[in-house]
């Protein structure tokens, strides 16, 4: 998720606000602190203009 929002320019505080999030949740997330849900997956996901599979570690 990281690596998606620096890609295209994006704080955590912007992408927080443009998927209804808290800017301390989106950092939790990017940390493997917080455990994401679906729905906020798919939130960010699209504030961030990409498939919320892309967005999940492989390997």
């Amino acid at each position: 998720m990281r690596s998606a929002r620096l890609e295209r320019g994006v704080s955590q505080e912007v992408l927080a606000h443009e998927s209804g999030l808290h800017r301390t949740y989106v950092g939790g997330v990017e940390r493997g602190e917080r455990n994401i849900s679906l729905a906020s997956l798919w939130a960010i996901a699209d504030a961030l203009g990409v498939d919320a599979a892309d967005l999940i570690p492989k390997g």
